[in-house]
């Protein structure tokens, strides 16, 4: 049993992290402080308890843990990591947690080449971003990509003779694989490409205008209408510019917004002058929370994860810890300064932003509550399927629903996929992939059943990756896929309702069934059937997506895989020096270490396994 009081008394004097976790072991709080000591008493002194918000926060801990820090940044980083990765329940959380895309630059390659991630690695590369329309991110790839033909594909080295691709012979591509272009004057346009993603669109509109007029004047017309084309692609990417400052400034406006029920962060970003857009972020708040905390935790957690700040954050108000907040924010050098602007044009831009907010708050609210509406219509529905399967359905705000699916070739290379929905939005993290393994031949309903065993089985077991269980099963399928689900959780003493989507001769899903015949027809019930629909789709796309990359890979694979030492780099270099398989298995120790990359030790691998 813990003892708050008494582990109260041990606590370190010390910067750090500290955790409230309720009677279920769940961490609810997370918080930082420059002496644990210190602020983990406040909690529990009659003083904070006048707030509404800590009271019924401190009346649900059961106990706490800590981490220690050595400096109060190294606790503010730390504190972030834990917010995102728990999401407590009284923390003011950003709730768009999608993960935007970037723009990266591979600057470590001889020839960079310009692409669409989502992922930050530590590689070398120039990053853009994050963006918060992915449609805009390939456009702009493609668009910079065609104007300066640049390198498509991803190979690095290109050996004597190495013929060029399609790109090059459709002119998207200069045959550097060729030696069709220096280094020199490749990376001169991809200069050219880091002054556009840095907001300068002027010198390549520029640049494109006088290519146009050249070419009109040699009458080449076409090669004059592709630049015309390219400069009105390059001012439709910047055309949602609406207020230009005098000064050629990059910096964000940050502004919070609330109405009676909803609360959301406006973030108007500011590049090279110019007020290029306006994003709106809901977040988790409480109705005591200020102003300031809502800015400042925004903060904290949205810029965590940018590969490049802008020097300037301009506030309503100044916001907690602001001076930690700038050196957490500071990049390669870079200082950030988050301030409230007290004149000139900057507080003209603030005054602008909290104009619009007073519009944006009517929209967002009737939005929100759009959203609350289809969610809660969305669980009635399930909570009916749930009743007509014969169980009670829990209180709950969203209902957590998964389905599964088989996916083969004539029984060959059978798998089988989970995906998970909370709600109206699907749950991507907790998507399981199966590679079946004990039925053979096209067998549905064995394959199915020996997938949920195994979903099942793992999670009686306390695996973290499976112990989330389903309010209910939606099978994708009729009363065979039904009755062949429910045969397992029986087996296994669960008790969790199992419904079909079954489809009709047009592929269209016209109802759901249940393992006595019943069944509740869609065509009159617009709601259910575009969420079963959606649920259906997305689980046959996963399974057909999982089944196709392993047919792919398995078409790939050669017997030489299966030597132990060789994998694919070596595999490719033994076919590349013998030619065929059968040169392999007759060459001796002696030729096979001729190959580069195969040691004695592989060159005896070899050998023995072809005897």
């Amino acid at each position: 049993m813990f003892d708050i009081k008494e582990n109260l008394k041990n606590l370190p004097d010390c910067p750090g992290v500290y955790m409230h976790k309720d009677k279920l072991g769940q961490i609810i709080y997370v918080g930082k402080a420059i002496s644990l000591r210190n602020r983990v008493r406040q909690y529990f002194q009659s003083a904070a308890k006048s707030n509404p918000k800590v009271a019924a926060m401190v009346s649900h801990i059961a106990e706490f843990e800590y981490i220690t820090c050595s400096t109060e940044m190294e606790a503010l980083i730390l504190e972030c990591n834990l917010i995102k990765k728990y999401m407590p329940r009284y923390n003011v959380l950003l709730r768009d947690d999608k993960t935007y895309p970037y723009i990266k630059v591979t600057m470590a390659e001889d020839y960079p080449r310009v692409l669409k991630t989502r992922l930050i690695t530590r590689d070398g590369s120039r990053y853009f971003g994050p963006y918060s329309d992915a449609g805009a991110v390939n456009q702009i790839v493609e668009l910079l990509s065609n104007i300066y033909s640049l390198k498509r594909c991803s190979a690095k080295d290109f050996p004597a003779g190495h013929r060029p691709c399609l790109n090059y012979h459709i002119n998207q591509c200069r045959g550097v694989c060729a030696g069709r272009v220096s280094r020199e004057e490749y990376r001169r346009s991809i200069d050219k490409v880091l002054e556009f993603l840095s907001g300068k669109e002027k010198p390549l509109l520029r640049s494109l205008e006088e290519k146009m007029l050249a070419a009109s004047e040699k009458l080449e017309f076409e090669e004059a209408a592709r630049y015309r084309d390219y400069i009105s692609s390059v001012k439709a990417i910047s055309e949602t510019q609406r207020v230009t400052m005098t000064q050629d400034k990059d910096l964000d406006v940050v502004l919070p917004v609330k109405d009676q029920d909803n609360s959301f962060i406006a973030l108007f970003t500011v590049r090279d002058g110019k007020l290029s857009g306006r994003e709106t972020f809901q977040i988790q708040s409480e109705e005591s929370d200020s102003r300031e905390e809502m800015v400042g935790e925004f903060i904290k957690q949205y810029y965590s994860q940018w590969a490049m700040v802008p020097p300037e954050i301009l506030v309503e108000s100044q916001i907690p810890d602001c001076q930690l907040l700038e050196e957490f924010l500071r990049r390669e050098g870079r200082k950030v300064r988050i301030f409230v602007p007290q004149k000139g044009e900057k507080r003209a831009l603030l005054k602008m932003a909290q104009s619009d907010c007073v519009e944006m708050v009517k929209t967002l609210s009737q939005k929100a509550r759009l959203q609350q509406e289809k969610q809660e219509a969305v669980r009635e529905q399930v909570a009916m399927v749930i009743r007509e399967s014969g169980h009670v359905p829990a209180e709950k705000p969203v209902y957590r629903i998964e389905s599964y699916d088989i996916s083969n070739t004539n029984g060959v290379d059978s798998v089988g996929a989970m995906v998970v929905f909370e709600g109206l939005k699907p749950n991507r993290k907790d998507y399981r992939r199966f590679k079946i393994k004990t039925i053979e031949g096209p067998d549905d309903y064995g394959s199915l059943q020996e997938m949920l065993y195994r979903r099942f089985r793992r999670a009686q077991a306390g695996d973290p990756a499976f112990v989330h269980m389903p309010d209910a099963i939606f099978m994708d399928g009729g009363q065979g896929q039904v009755t062949a689900a429910l045969k397992v959780l029986r087996a296994m003493k669960l008790d969790i309702p199992v419904a079909g989507m079954a489809k009709d001769d047009s592929h269209r899903t016209r109802a759901m069934v249940f393992e006595d015949g019943r069944e509740i027809p869609l065509e009159s019930n617009p709601i259910l059937f575009r969420y079963a629909g959606t649920i259906q789709e997305e689980v046959h796309r996963f399974a057909i997506d999982y089944h196709r990359s392993l047919r792919t890979k398995n078409a790939f694979h050669s017997v030489l895989d299966d030597i132990c030492g060789v994998g694919p780099t070596r595999r490719n270099a033994l076919l590349a020096h013998f030619g065929t398989l059968e040169a392999v298995k007759g060459a001796s120790v002696e030729a096979l270490m001729e190959v580069p990359g195969i040691t004695s030790g592989v060159a005896k691998n070899i050998k023995e396994y072809f005897g």
